[in-house]
């Protein structure tokens, strides 16, 4: 029970990545604050926590938006007397829609870069005084692949994952002097429905050359091992890690 007493959010906890980290977390003891847009999906993962014996609350959230975030986290405040993480998961991935910077509609780059960057650092805020308040804690965020290296035709995604990176390092640097630990996993190739808005969902998509020449693992990851990576940073076991980037993507950054 390595979170047994650990009070924990996870954003975007409805699906993919999160539902896998917010069951692995109340399988480890920990009470699981799941704040989720879509509220059959974040309803449902609650309903699973508590059937398996564990302690869940649900939040519907849209992280974009400011006004719901200071609710939601002064809700949170006031019913639990210590919360010691936050996982911040909660990304899309438009793969429709995203492009080349110059071909890149306005209103589709500002709702990308709101919901991924600026999502992250208005629930980072909100938690921050909270883990000051409990002397110390982790805050976990979400990059990607394509925050360390160059992708085409999904600029606004990469711009908003590279963002969390430098967002990660700055916060570790500044915060840690208060006990509160920053890192980042920044995941590639994990087979969530996110996912299929890539060009996996396109008749011209080769699925056995993308794993043979893209992934040197030869294997899709599952949203599992981001879980386990999760569950690590969200330990006591990682009480020395503070702005760690730590990269799970089968090695297709290095290849």
């Amino acid at each position: 029970m390595r979170l047994s007493g650990k009070t924990t959010i996870i954003t975007g906890a409805g699906s993919g990545i999160g539902r896998a980290t917010a069951l692995r977390f109340a399988e480890e003891g920990a009470r699981v604050l799941v704040l989720e847009l879509d509220h059959e999906n974040g309803q449902s993962v609650v309903n699973e926590i508590e059937q398996m014996g564990g302690t869940a609350a649900f939040y519907q959230l849209d992280v974009s938006n400011w006004k719901q975030v200071e609710d939601v986290f002064g809700d949170i405040d006031a019913k639990y007397s210590n919360i010691d993480v936050l996982y911040n998961n909660a990304a899309v991935f438009w793969g429709e829609k995203d492009a080349a910077i110059d071909e890149l509609d306005v209103e589709v780059l500002e709702q990308i870069i709101k919901i991924n960057l600026f999502g992250t650092m208005y629930c980072s805020k909100a938690v921050i005084p909270l883990l000051k308040k409990r002397q110390g804690g982790s805050i976990i965020h979400t990059s990607s692949s394509c925050g360390i290296i160059g992708v085409p035709n999904c600029d606004a995604y990469s711009a908003s994952k590279g963002g969390i990176i430098s967002l990660t390092r700055s916060m570790a640097v500044e915060y840690g002097p208060d006990g509160i630990r920053t890192n980042c996993i920044a995941p590639a190739a994990i087979h969530t429905p996110m996912i299929y808005e890539s060009d996996l969902n396109k008749d011209t998509f080769d699925e056995q050359e993308f794993l043979s020449k893209g992934t040197p693992l030869r294997k899709w990851g599952r949203s599992e091992d981001i879980s386990n990576i999760a569950l690590f940073l969200a330990s006591d076991e990682s009480s020395y890690m503070n702005g760690a980037i730590l990269v799970a993507d089968g090695g297709i950054t290095i290849s």
